[in-house]
């Protein structure tokens, strides 16, 4: 109880932590305003949809900064802050790409197309930080004994298993769209992938340094899972024809980007000394 009272204090009085939540306080009320006043796409949608990356960019580069602070790719942790960072930074490439065909071409993105390679290229990319973030936190240690290793298996066949369920199901493959195939299994199995091991190394550090980092991984695990929720809901709505930008659906993304920009300020390394 302690130990959290003292994060949450180290992120009310941090001045990026302000700045990230005013904005997020800010995107959350316009964005109440659009929901209210109409449930399709209008121009001021595609405008507020647009602008939420901000988040993104700022919690990547900030992000980047204090990954140099952990001795940047030299270190576990900095290797994992630098993966999480271009993470958020892919996320908003692959925004900009669908908000310039929405706004600037004022056509209807195609699928797949250049975006993927910023919201698909992010997935390797949060793989990569949260192996090496599990081990930074010494989950790897922990996996002699029996029962974290019958964690590591049961955790991510779940969670591929309920991917399956929830995303491809009744699935009909289209072999004259072979990359399309390939990003409808990929995505979610992708994602599936991430949120196991972020599972899994919260589990396996609760004794490690003293539990010092899982609260730390907690925000990390937070992050992703509501990436997987808004990419999940997306999947959800395109099949069902029930998605637009500036939706509720939008909305998820942005508490994504909020979280994780939050969980990388919160692993500044001043931070770790004292605690």
């Amino acid at each position: 109880m302690l130990y959290n009272t003292i994060m949450f204090e180290q992120l009310k009085t941090d001045r990026k932590c302000k700045i990230i939540g005013s904005l997020f306080i800010l995107l959350s009320l316009s964005w109440l305003i659009l929901f209210i006043g109409s449930r399709e796409t209008t121009n001021n949608h595609l405008i507020w949809a647009a602008s939420y990356q901000v988040l993104a960019i700022l919690g990547g580069f900030w992000g980047i900064t204090i990954a140099r602070g952990w001795g940047g790719m030299k270190s576990l942790m900095g290797t994992a802050i630098y993966a999480f960072s271009i993470g958020l930074l892919m996320q908003s490439f692959g925004q900009t790409s669908f908000s310039f065909y929405n706004l600037a071409l004022d056509r209807e993105i195609p699928y797949p197309s250049i975006a993927d390679l910023g919201f698909f290229g992010s997935i390797p990319v949060y793989i990569f930080g949260i192996i090496q973030l599990a081990k930074a936190s010494g989950a790897k240690v922990s996996l002699k004994s029996f029962g974290s290793k019958i964690q590591a298996l049961f955790i991510p066949l779940l969670m591929l298993v309920l991917s399956y369920y929830f995303f491809l199901r009744g699935y009909e493959f289209d072999w004259e769209t072979p990359l399309r195939v390939f990003l409808d299994f990929a995505y979610p199995f992708g994602q599936a992938i991430y949120v196991s091991i972020a599972i899994l190394t919260y589990l396996l550090s609760k004794k490690i340094l003293g539990g010092l980092m899982r609260v730390k991984i907690l925000f990390i695990l937070s992050a992703l899972v509501v990436q997987y929720l808004a990419d999940y809901n997306f999947l959800y709505q395109a099949i069902n024809g029930t998605w637009y930008n500036g939706g509720y659906g939008d909305y998820i993304y942005l508490l994504a980007y909020f979280i994780m920009a939050l969980s990388l300020l919160n692993l500044k390394l001043d931070y770790i000394r004292k605690t």
